[in-house]
């Protein structure tokens, strides 16, 4: 009997407390509800603007030569606004139609269909090499074109005075300046290579769909998505505004899975492509955490690649020459002006416009479901959102709308998230 006690007691101490389990349930559920409520506060915040365009600047007199001074009614509403209103009642109603069973049988055949819907290897490398040749042959044409941009002139001379032993000297964007600098010497032409990097661009964003979401079709929606973003196709050839640094950071995202020792590598490389990408560190860091890797993994990446941007940081303010914005006084003004640069930075992107708000809920409803990469969407959503104000609050740098295209990318690998493989935790 003493035997038996003994044994009884030794099973005992191995089963979890349940106190324990009680804290980690709630820890699940108390984050994606964290993370939902900042994230919607940054979305709602930024919308105020597409419904009403006047509204947070209300105080502004909008002054043209030979006009008479004219204020805007700051509650007119956007071109916008009545699109965003229709299409989220009629998403968040079949959703909620779809949850309480009280959907027609063949719509909700359809949803079943949709989520679970998977192709295989061999059509999704068919379909990737069908998008891609569409969209380089499509693209391919910008190549004979001047670029029109004001930026390209100072560019086009700074490549012509730029070595690579200058690397040393200042804190520019040198490795933009290393891949144009090839593509004039291979190819003759200055815009091939960030043509080609855009097309690589689309890969990742693929691979990584496709790995945090356990689903090909996932990946070819995401890249779907993006080949019919307005801002991508503007700035995808460019020479001013290239895409080595969204390509480079989304590659870091993508390695944290695939051969994490070169992550911090590749976001290393995003950071003197454009050195926007330092302010990423958060974001990046609640994907690592994030992440189904170990958590001795996790540690080592995170504190390498908190280390690389701290280090990157101390040397700039140490004495290197730079091109970047400086700091300025805080201006509370240029901060809310920051969160107005969405609505119409975008307004050619009506996809993203009229869908920004359901993909949000979307990403938090799957997140509730075990799927954490659905965290990992909203942060990288919102964190792009909340760059553009604090620039303009903080800086003297304005927003221009090639800084979105990251936001695209990480619009394009939500939708892909809403159709991953469901796995409840």
């Amino acid at each position: 009997m003493r035997k038996k006690v003994k044994k009884d007691i030794n099973i005992s101490d191995k089963v979890e407390k349940p106190e324990t389990k009680s804290i980690k349930i709630k820890n699940n559920q108390i984050i994606p509800w964290i993370v939902f409520l900042f994230s919607i506060s940054i979305v709602l915040i930024s919308f105020v603007s597409v419904m009403f365009p006047a509204l947070i600047l209300v105080s502004d007199t909008v002054i043209i030569p030979g006009v008479e001074p004219v204020t805007p009614d700051p509650y007119e509403m956007g071109i916008w606004s009545g699109g965003v209103i229709i299409a989220s009642l009629i998403t968040f109603g079949l959703v909620f139609l779809y949850f309480k069973n009280k959907l027609p049988r063949y719509l909700s055949s359809i949803f079943e269909k949709l989520f679970s819907f998977e192709i295989s290897k061999k059509v999704a490398l068919i379909v990737m090499l069908v998008l891609l040749i569409i969209y380089i042959s499509t693209s391919s044409a910008e190549l004979a074109t001047q670029e029109i941009f004001e930026d390209y002139k100072g560019v086009k001379n700074r490549l012509e005075s730029w070595s690579p032993d200058q690397m040393v000297n200042s804190f520019e964007p040198h490795v933009r300046y290393f891949f144009l600098k090839s593509s004039m010497v291979l190819f003759g032409n200055d815009r091939i290579i960030p043509l080609l990097a855009s097309a690589a661009l689309l890969i990742v964003t693929y691979f990584l769909t496709k790995t945090i979401t356990q689903k090909r079709f996932a990946g070819i929606v995401a890249v779907i998505i993006l080949m019919q973003s307005n801002v991508f196709l503007v700035y995808d050839t460019t020479v001013s505004y290239t895409n080595f640094w969204i390509l480079f950071y989304l590659l870091s995202l993508y390695l944290v899975y695939r051969f994490w020792p070169l992550s911090p590598v590749s976001y290393l490389l995003s950071i003197p492509s454009k050195a926007l990408t330092a302010v990423f560190l958060p974001m990046s860091i609640y994907f690592i955490l994030r992440s189904d890797i170990s958590r001795k993994q996790k540690m080592i990446i995170t504190g390498i690649t908190a280390g690389i941007i701290l280090a990157g940081g101390a040397a700039s303010l140490g004495g290197f020459s730079t091109t970047q914005g400086t700091e300025e006084e805080f201006d509370a003004k240029e901060l809310w002006m920051g969160f107005t640069s969405f609505s119409y930075q975008l307004r050619f992107d009506g996809l993203v416009l009229l869908f920004m708000i359901p993909l949000i809920v979307g990403l938090f409803l799957v997140s509730k479901r075990g799927i954490k990469h659905g965290e990992s969407i909203m942060v990288l959503i919102s964190g792009m959102l909340l760059i553009a104000p604090i620039l303009t609050g903080f800086t003297n740098q304005t927003n221009q709308p090639y800084r979105f295209v990251p936001l695209v990318v990480f619009f394009a690998i939500g939708v892909g998230v809403l159709l991953s493989k469901r796995q409840v935790e």
